[in-house]
Protein backbone atom coordinates (compact mmCIF):
# COMPACT_ATOMS: atom_id res chain seq x y z
CA UNK A 1 0.00 0.00 0.00
CA UNK A 2 1.17 3.51 -0.80
CA UNK A 3 -0.57 6.83 -0.99
CA UNK A 4 -0.26 10.57 -1.47
CA UNK A 5 -2.41 13.65 -0.85
CA UNK A 6 -3.37 16.12 -3.54
CA UNK A 7 -5.72 18.81 -4.77
CA UNK A 8 -8.17 18.37 -7.64
CA UNK A 9 -7.32 20.88 -10.37
CA UNK A 10 -10.05 19.91 -12.84
CA UNK A 11 -10.68 17.70 -15.86
CA UNK A 12 -9.23 17.67 -19.35
CA UNK A 13 -8.58 15.17 -22.12
CA UNK A 14 -5.49 13.61 -23.67
CA UNK A 15 -4.87 11.78 -26.92
CA UNK A 16 -2.90 8.59 -27.49
CA UNK A 17 -0.68 7.84 -30.45
CA UNK A 18 -3.40 5.45 -31.68
CA UNK A 19 -5.91 8.32 -31.82
CA UNK A 20 -7.89 7.39 -28.72
CA UNK A 21 -9.23 10.21 -26.54
CA UNK A 22 -9.13 9.69 -22.77
CA UNK A 23 -10.86 11.97 -20.23
CA UNK A 24 -8.60 12.58 -17.23
CA UNK A 25 -8.67 14.40 -13.91
CA UNK A 26 -5.61 16.48 -13.08
CA UNK A 27 -4.56 16.15 -9.42
CA UNK A 28 -1.85 18.45 -8.10
CA UNK A 29 0.20 16.55 -5.54
CA UNK A 30 3.05 18.98 -4.96
CA UNK A 31 5.21 18.02 -2.01
CA UNK A 32 3.86 15.75 0.73
CA UNK A 33 5.71 15.55 4.04
CA UNK A 34 5.61 12.73 6.60
CA UNK A 35 4.47 14.69 9.67
CA UNK A 36 4.12 11.68 12.00
CA UNK A 37 5.08 8.00 12.13
CA UNK A 38 2.75 5.91 14.29
CA UNK A 39 4.14 2.68 15.72
CA UNK A 40 2.60 -0.37 17.33
CA UNK A 41 4.36 0.30 20.64
CA UNK A 42 3.26 3.92 21.05
CA UNK A 43 -0.06 4.10 19.22
CA UNK A 44 -1.33 0.52 18.99
CA UNK A 45 -1.17 0.45 15.18
CA UNK A 46 1.22 1.27 12.36
CA UNK A 47 0.61 4.16 9.98
CA UNK A 48 2.15 7.30 8.56
CA UNK A 49 0.59 10.74 8.61
CA UNK A 50 1.07 12.91 5.53
CA UNK A 51 0.74 16.69 5.40
CA UNK A 52 -0.07 18.68 2.29
CA UNK A 53 -0.51 22.35 1.32
CA UNK A 54 1.62 24.85 3.24
CA UNK A 55 0.04 27.39 5.58
CA UNK A 56 1.42 30.65 6.92
CA UNK A 57 2.14 30.56 10.63
CA UNK A 58 0.04 33.71 10.99
CA UNK A 59 -3.16 31.88 10.04
CA UNK A 60 -2.53 28.63 11.90
CA UNK A 61 -2.62 27.73 15.60
CA UNK A 62 0.13 26.74 18.00
CA UNK A 63 -0.85 23.06 18.01
CA UNK A 64 -0.45 22.77 14.23
CA UNK A 65 2.77 24.79 14.28
CA UNK A 66 4.30 22.64 17.03
CA UNK A 67 3.23 19.44 15.27
CA UNK A 68 4.93 20.60 12.06
CA UNK A 69 8.14 21.63 13.83
CA UNK A 70 8.66 18.04 14.98
CA UNK A 71 8.97 17.10 11.31
CA UNK A 72 11.07 20.21 10.52
CA UNK A 73 8.50 21.56 8.09
CA UNK A 74 5.93 24.32 7.74
CA UNK A 75 2.34 23.95 9.02
CA UNK A 76 0.12 21.98 6.66
CA UNK A 77 -3.55 22.50 5.81
CA UNK A 78 -4.47 18.88 5.04
CA UNK A 79 -3.43 15.82 7.10
CA UNK A 80 -4.36 12.18 6.55
CA UNK A 81 -3.10 8.83 7.81
CA UNK A 82 -2.30 5.92 5.53
CA UNK A 83 -2.09 2.40 6.96
CA UNK A 84 -0.54 -0.74 5.53
CA UNK A 85 2.55 1.00 4.17
CA UNK A 86 6.13 -0.23 4.40
CA UNK A 87 7.14 1.51 7.63
CA UNK A 88 10.86 1.05 6.95
CA UNK A 89 10.58 3.15 3.80
CA UNK A 90 9.37 6.27 5.63
CA UNK A 91 10.98 8.56 8.18
CA UNK A 92 9.74 11.65 10.01
CA UNK A 93 10.08 14.74 7.82
CA UNK A 94 10.58 12.75 4.61
CA UNK A 95 9.28 14.30 1.40
CA UNK A 96 6.92 12.19 -0.73
CA UNK A 97 6.51 13.08 -4.41
CA UNK A 98 4.39 11.94 -7.32
CA UNK A 99 7.02 9.49 -8.56
CA UNK A 100 5.88 6.87 -6.03
CA UNK A 101 3.22 6.03 -8.65
CA UNK A 102 3.73 5.02 -12.26
CA UNK A 103 1.57 5.23 -15.38
CA UNK A 104 -0.66 2.16 -15.67
CA UNK A 105 -1.14 1.58 -11.93
CA UNK A 106 -4.66 1.23 -10.50
CA UNK A 107 -5.61 3.49 -7.59
CA UNK A 108 -8.53 4.41 -5.33
CA UNK A 109 -9.29 8.14 -4.99
CA UNK A 110 -11.14 9.45 -1.92
CA UNK A 111 -12.62 12.92 -1.54
CA UNK A 112 -15.54 14.92 -0.20
CA UNK A 113 -18.34 15.04 -2.77
CA UNK A 114 -19.95 18.28 -3.92
CA UNK A 115 -22.66 19.56 -1.58
CA UNK A 116 -26.17 19.69 -3.10
CA UNK A 117 -27.97 21.28 -0.16
CA UNK A 118 -31.46 20.22 1.00
CA UNK A 119 -33.03 18.00 -1.67
CA UNK A 120 -36.29 16.09 -2.08
CA UNK A 121 -36.82 12.38 -2.48
CA UNK A 122 -36.89 12.47 -6.30
CA UNK A 123 -33.39 13.89 -6.68
CA UNK A 124 -31.91 12.45 -3.50
CA UNK A 125 -33.37 8.91 -3.55
CA UNK A 126 -34.31 8.46 -7.24
CA UNK A 127 -38.02 8.09 -6.48
CA UNK A 128 -40.73 8.55 -9.15
CA UNK A 129 -43.04 11.53 -9.23
CA UNK A 130 -46.82 11.31 -9.41
CA UNK A 131 -49.02 12.18 -12.41
CA UNK A 132 -48.64 15.82 -13.42
CA UNK A 133 -52.32 16.29 -14.39
CA UNK A 134 -54.31 18.75 -12.25
CA UNK A 135 -56.62 16.11 -10.83
CA UNK A 136 -53.77 14.07 -9.37
CA UNK A 137 -52.94 16.52 -6.56
CA UNK A 138 -49.78 14.45 -5.97
CA UNK A 139 -46.69 15.41 -7.96
CA UNK A 140 -43.34 15.46 -6.15
CA UNK A 141 -44.33 14.54 -2.63
CA UNK A 142 -42.75 12.03 -0.27
CA UNK A 143 -45.59 9.54 -0.52
CA UNK A 144 -46.78 7.12 2.13
CA UNK A 145 -44.75 7.10 5.32
CA UNK A 146 -45.85 3.61 6.37
CA UNK A 147 -48.79 1.43 7.39
CA UNK A 148 -51.42 2.10 10.04
CA UNK A 149 -49.55 -0.11 12.42
CA UNK A 150 -47.10 0.29 14.17
CA UNK A 151 -48.22 3.97 14.09
CA UNK A 152 -44.76 5.29 13.46
CA UNK A 153 -42.25 5.82 10.63
CA UNK A 154 -40.10 2.73 10.02
CA UNK A 155 -36.35 3.42 10.39
CA UNK A 156 -34.61 3.78 7.02
CA UNK A 157 -37.52 5.43 5.26
CA UNK A 158 -36.30 7.58 2.35
CA UNK A 159 -37.05 11.20 3.21
CA UNK A 160 -35.89 14.64 2.05
CA UNK A 161 -32.68 15.92 3.60
CA UNK A 162 -29.16 17.15 3.08
CA UNK A 163 -27.47 15.70 0.00
CA UNK A 164 -23.78 15.47 -0.85
CA UNK A 165 -20.76 16.79 1.10
CA UNK A 166 -19.84 13.29 2.26
CA UNK A 167 -16.75 11.11 1.87
CA UNK A 168 -16.81 9.14 -1.37
CA UNK A 169 -14.23 6.72 -2.79
CA UNK A 170 -13.97 5.86 -6.50
CA UNK A 171 -12.14 2.58 -6.95
CA UNK A 172 -9.95 1.11 -9.69
CA UNK A 173 -8.98 4.28 -11.56
CA UNK A 174 -6.04 4.08 -13.94
CA UNK A 175 -3.11 6.48 -13.78
CA UNK A 176 -2.53 7.83 -17.28
CA UNK A 177 0.51 10.00 -16.63
CA UNK A 178 2.78 11.15 -13.80
CA UNK A 179 4.10 14.64 -14.56
CA UNK A 180 7.08 15.41 -12.34
CA UNK A 181 7.71 18.76 -14.02
CA UNK A 182 4.33 20.17 -12.94
CA UNK A 183 3.95 17.88 -9.88
CA UNK A 184 0.62 16.40 -10.92
CA UNK A 185 -0.98 13.03 -11.63
CA UNK A 186 -3.44 12.41 -14.46
CA UNK A 187 -6.13 9.87 -13.47
CA UNK A 188 -8.55 8.38 -15.97
CA UNK A 189 -12.15 9.38 -15.30
CA UNK A 190 -13.71 11.59 -12.64
CA UNK A 191 -12.93 11.83 -8.92
CA UNK A 192 -15.13 13.09 -6.05
CA UNK A 193 -15.24 16.71 -5.01
CA UNK A 194 -15.15 20.20 -6.51
CA UNK A 195 -12.19 21.94 -8.09
CA UNK A 196 -9.48 22.75 -5.55
CA UNK A 197 -10.88 20.05 -3.26
CA UNK A 198 -8.47 17.80 -1.34
CA UNK A 199 -8.26 14.13 -2.33
CA UNK A 200 -6.34 11.03 -1.25
CA UNK A 201 -4.76 8.72 -3.83
CA UNK A 202 -4.02 5.19 -2.58
CA UNK A 203 -3.17 1.88 -4.16
CA UNK A 204 -6.26 -0.05 -5.26
CA UNK A 205 -7.44 -2.54 -2.63
CA UNK A 206 -9.33 -4.80 -5.05
CA UNK A 207 -6.65 -5.37 -7.67
CA UNK A 208 -2.89 -5.47 -8.08
CA UNK A 209 -3.16 -5.24 -11.85
CA UNK A 210 -0.85 -2.84 -13.65
CA UNK A 211 -1.85 -1.93 -17.18
CA UNK A 212 0.47 -1.02 -20.01
CA UNK A 213 1.39 2.66 -19.84
CA UNK A 214 -0.78 4.80 -22.11
CA UNK A 215 1.29 6.18 -24.99
CA UNK A 216 0.44 9.87 -25.16
CA UNK A 217 0.98 12.26 -28.05
CA UNK A 218 3.71 14.79 -27.33
CA UNK A 219 3.02 18.38 -28.38
CA UNK A 220 6.46 19.66 -27.45
CA UNK A 221 8.28 21.23 -30.36
CA UNK A 222 11.90 20.40 -30.89
CA UNK A 223 13.78 23.59 -30.12
CA UNK A 224 17.16 24.08 -31.78
CA UNK A 225 20.01 24.46 -29.36
CA UNK A 226 20.98 28.08 -28.93
CA UNK A 227 24.60 28.93 -29.56
CA UNK A 228 26.59 30.37 -26.73
CA UNK A 229 28.26 33.76 -27.26
CA UNK A 230 31.69 32.11 -27.27
CA UNK A 231 30.65 29.70 -30.05
CA UNK A 232 29.15 32.55 -32.05
CA UNK A 233 32.39 34.56 -31.74
CA UNK A 234 34.48 31.58 -32.84
CA UNK A 235 32.28 31.03 -35.89
CA UNK A 236 32.53 34.73 -36.82
CA UNK A 237 36.33 34.63 -36.51
CA UNK A 238 36.51 31.49 -38.66
CA UNK A 239 34.28 33.05 -41.31
CA UNK A 240 36.34 36.26 -41.44
CA UNK A 241 39.58 34.27 -41.59
CA UNK A 242 38.20 32.24 -44.46
CA UNK A 243 37.17 35.42 -46.29
CA UNK A 244 40.65 36.92 -45.82
CA UNK A 245 42.32 33.73 -47.08
CA UNK A 246 40.04 33.67 -50.12
CA UNK A 247 40.83 37.34 -50.85
CA UNK A 248 44.58 36.69 -50.62
CA UNK A 249 44.28 33.67 -52.90
CA UNK A 250 42.40 35.75 -55.49
CA UNK A 251 45.04 38.50 -55.39
CA UNK A 252 47.85 35.95 -55.78
CA UNK A 253 46.05 34.43 -58.75
CA UNK A 254 45.66 37.88 -60.34
CA UNK A 255 49.36 38.61 -59.88
CA UNK A 256 50.33 35.27 -61.44
CA UNK A 257 48.03 35.87 -64.40
CA UNK A 258 49.39 39.42 -64.97
CA UNK A 259 52.99 38.14 -64.85
CA UNK A 260 52.17 35.44 -67.40
CA UNK A 261 50.55 38.03 -69.68
CA UNK A 262 53.62 40.30 -69.41
CA UNK A 263 55.96 37.41 -70.24
CA UNK A 264 53.87 36.44 -73.26
CA UNK A 265 53.84 40.07 -74.49
CA UNK A 266 57.62 40.34 -74.09
CA UNK A 267 58.16 37.12 -76.03
CA UNK A 268 55.91 38.37 -78.85
CA UNK A 269 57.89 41.64 -79.10
CA UNK A 270 61.20 39.75 -79.24
CA UNK A 271 59.88 37.49 -82.03
CA UNK A 272 58.63 40.50 -84.01
CA UNK A 273 61.99 42.27 -83.64
CA UNK A 274 63.81 39.12 -84.81
CA UNK A 275 61.62 38.80 -87.88
CA UNK A 276 62.14 42.45 -88.87
CA UNK A 277 65.89 42.03 -88.52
Amino acid sequence: MKGILGRKAGMTQVFGTDGKLVPVTVIEVGSNVVTQVKTLENDGYEAIQLGFDDMREKVTNKANTGHAKKASTTPKRFHKEIRGVDMEAYTLGQEVKADIFEAGEMVDVTGISKGKGYQGVIKKNNQHRGPMAHGSKYHRGVGSLGTMRPMRVIPGKALPGHMGAEQVTIQNLEIIKVDMEDNCILVKGSVPGPKKGFVIIKSAVKTDEKKKAFDLISYEEEVAEEETPAEAVEETVVEKTTEVENTEAVEETKEEVSEEVKEEATEEKVEEATEEA
